[in-house]
């Protein structure tokens, strides 16, 4: 039910894939978004307009969380956004959503991957919810997405593995350091999800898919309509009293 809440989230990476089911989610419970996108406006202002059609506000902004400097000036977009738009000057969730994919076996890693995926992944999560703060209002909720990789190992995934690792951990020191203002942190671990996220390696590989499926106690891969909703809960008042927790939603995958 579209019931308007007066909240707002923050979600990168929301112009495609799981971010862009997430805001839609969000849209359906009644919560305006600003998401963001990397290079590609088209599919960022498409999600715009079908959340508009869902009767919620939403803005697209430019955003690459590996530029650790562009932090700031995206923040003051985002303090511009919320004054035109909503006459306020905070927003209530964010969702640090926006990542890339890669198969790279560890005999193969460079440093510049290594750091590639450091900045994604760990660095820019960091610091974008670090320097975020100071704008979210009291009671707010942070979801940061994770892995099924950080549970159960699947060779080429080392990296991208790590980096989610260090997110969870944060995520439970964020949500220690934060409760004081009445906030909570949580992470999101999808297990195989059948998007474009890493050239869409399950969609391309119907192989992959198939043996993934297999191992799911569920009978298949996950699709983005299996993960929005879960974070649209998380920002749910029902949601007040989880907090620190890592919730995968792999549909059972290898138990």
């Amino acid at each position: 039910m579209n019931t308007p809440t007066g909240k707002i989230a923050v979600i990168t990476g929301g112009s495609r894939g799981l971010g862009k089911n997430m805001a839609l989610a969000l849209a359906k419970s009644g919560i305006d978004s600003i998401i963001t996108y990397k290079s590609n406006r088209a599919d960022a202002d498409a999600v715009v307009a079908e959340i508009t059609e869902l009767g919620r506000k939403s803005v697209a902004l430019s955003f690459d969380v590996e530029r650790l400097s562009g932090i700031g000036g995206f923040l003051q977009a985002v303090s511009v956004q919320l004054q035109s738009l909503w006459n306020t000057d905070k927003f209530d969730f964010l969702v640090n959503n926006a990542g890339i994919g890669a198969t790279i076996p560890i005999t193969d890693a460079t440093e510049a991957d290594f750091d590639q995926m450091l900045n994604i992944h760990f660095k820019g999560v960091y610091f974008l919810t670090q320097q975020s703060l100071p704008m979210m209002n009291d009671g707010g909720r942070i979801i940061n997405i994770s892995s099924g990789t950080t549970r159960f190992c699947v060779p080429g995934y080392s990296l991208y593995a790590s980096m989610k690792a260090g997110v969870e951990m944060f995520t439970k020191y964020l949500a220690k350091e934060i409760g004081g203002r009445g906030m909570t942190a949580n992470v999101l671990a999808p297990g195989a999800i059948e998007t474009d996220f890493n050239g869409a390696a399950i969609r391309n590989n119907p192989q992959m898919k198939g043996y993934l499926a297999s191992q799911t106690a569920l009978g298949r891969v996950g699709e983005a309509n299996d993960i929005g909703g879960i974070v649209a809960f998380l920002c749910s008042p029902e949601a007040g009293w989880i907090n620190g927790q890592r919730i995968e939603a792999s549909g059972g995958m290898f138990l």
